[in-house]
């Protein structure tokens, strides 16, 4: 999850710092954050491989950056904001598509991707 502020980065394309969570069960989740100083978008989404990133939870993203995570196998949420121990706490507990965590324009389940959604 991009960061800034903490929350969630609104743009993720440009954000600097990434909070990566590594989720076991609910009861025991670890985290870090790691800064994202590329600003080419292949080489981002190369570093971004590297961290072995399975589900990014993002605000804004560009189509030709999301095709390059999503054509990697990581699954995008994008079109979320608020305060990102909050959006971290609503996916946790399943209930991140709360119409309070969607930014304007995304509803229900529209701003979510990944490499088997064949018709975006």
């Amino acid at each position: 999850m991009p960061i800034w502020n903490d929350k969630v980065s609104p743009v993720f394309d440009t954000a600097s710092k990434l909070l990566i969570i590594d989720e076991k069960n609910l009861n025991k989740v670890s985290r870090f954050e790691t800064n994202l100083n590329e600003s080419d978008l292949s080489r981002r989404c190369l570093r971004i491989q590297g961290l072995k990133i399975n589900i990014l939870i993002c605000g804004a993203i560009s189509r030709p950056f999301l095709m390059m995570l999503v054509s990697s196998g990581i699954k995008i949420i994008s079109g979320i904001s608020g305060l990102a121990e909050d959006v971290l706490n609503a996916y946790l507990h399943g209930s991140l598509s709360n119409s309070k965590y969607l930014m304007p324009g995304c509803k229900d389940n529209h701003c979510n991707y990944s490499a088997t959604d064949s018709h975006r």
